[in-house]
């Protein structure tokens, strides 16, 4: 790899790969220390083609969730069984993985834009701007950027588009896999709320058993399937869909619930 070699966005990947392996390197305990990350099927990783495959994951951290899934993709690549043991595997990460992510939550510090060059995808969000409701035209220029991103490699996408449970997919992710005809592979992850604050910067508690469980990729008829099937698909592939709310034990909800009205009771407390 050339000194000064770039990705379709410009990024030099010799800067990226040192980033990737020092950002690695600091975080590796928030998973394998200070708590522990059980995951399935990393198996699954090695079996994916180069380019054009799209991660569609529940969200329950701004950051802690996609700095898992560098480890675990990366470390998997490397031979590891459903572990991240031993941090060799960053020596040689892959770099053509990305990640969508709201462009102004990648612009608000110089921590998120370090973050930003390591693979974001930043996107302008037509549902939400500056902590209130907005209705704005999807960027075409932002879909054109997915599907760049997916053509160079990798794509990990959030599509519920907010850190709470339950909220309801996103219709865009559904139009780029009817566009882009991606491999798509459902992840689902768990105890990361309960072990970092909501950005994911800051361990909120310690010896959490975290989870992610990587599934088989999912069977979609790119041409035929409606855009509301493959939601629903989607939905109970990361296990979203509102049917699962019944089979949720009552007081982890109300544990929920306790904390969600903590965080409006902050932010009126701060307006």
């Amino acid at each position: 790899m050339g000194l000064f070699k770039r990705n379709p966005f410009g990024h030099i990947l010799f800067l990226k790969k040192w980033l990737i392996r020092i950002m690695g390197m600091i975080t590796h305990q928030r998973y394998k220390g200070f708590n522990t990350l059980e995951i399935e099927g990393s198996e699954i990783i090695r079996e994916l083609p180069e380019q054009n495959v799209l991660f569609v994951s529940n969200h329950q951290t701004y950051f802690a969730d996609v700095v898992a899934m560098f480890h675990v993709f990366n470390a998997s690549l490397s031979g590891r069984d459903d572990s991240i043991k031993n941090i060799g595997y960053l020596w040689r990460p892959k770099l053509n993985v990305y990640y969508v992510a709201a462009a102004e939550t990648m612009k608000k510090s110089l921590l998120t834009k370090i973050m930003a060059y390591a693979g974001s995808i930043s996107i302008q969000r037509t549902w939400r701007a500056g902590g209130q409701e907005v209705q704005r035209q999807v960027k075409m220029s932002d879909i054109s950027n997915i599907g760049k991103a997916l053509s160079d490699g990798w794509v990990i996408t959030f599509p519920q588009g907010t850190t709470t449970p339950w909220k309801p997919l996103r219709k865009g992710t559904a139009h780029i896999i009817k566009k882009y005809k991606p491999i798509v592979v459902p992840v689902v992850i768990d105890g990361f709320r309960r072990s970092f604050d909501k950005k994911g910067f800051f361990i909120k508690k310690k010896g959490i058993l975290q989870h992610m469980v990587i599934k088989q990729p999912l069977e979609i008829d790119y041409d035929n399937e409606s855009v509301d099937s493959i939601i629903e698909k989607l939905e109970y592939a990361i296990e979203q869909h509102p049917s699962f709310l019944k089979v949720i034990p009552e007081d982890e909800l109300m544990a929920y619930e306790e904390e969600h009205q903590q965080r409006k009771w902050r932010t009126k407390k701060k307006g």
